[in-house]
């Protein structure tokens, strides 16, 4: 099993190779939905834009995951 995490890891690894987190996710359609409570153009809260220009890369790195997972939901 240690093998398959290990794999797992470097995949994702790769996955996430050459991609810019530092990148802002906005793309200039800002407007809050009052039923979400994020941007219907970049998909962040109001909490994740403004922390945005202080944040770590590990931080902006968590956004972008959470950006992707709330573009892949239904």
């Amino acid at each position: 099993m240690k093998n398959l995490q290990t794999k797992s890891t470097i995949v994702s690894a790769a996955a996430d190779a050459g991609v810019d987190y530092s990148a802002s996710p906005c793309i200039n359609v800002c407007v809050m939905n009052p039923h979400t409570a994020l941007c219907d153009g970049c998909q962040r809260s109001l909490d994740e834009i403004a922390a945005w220009g202080g944040a770590s890369e590990a931080q902006k790195r968590a956004i972008w995951q959470l950006i992707r997972q709330r573009r892949a939901a239904p």
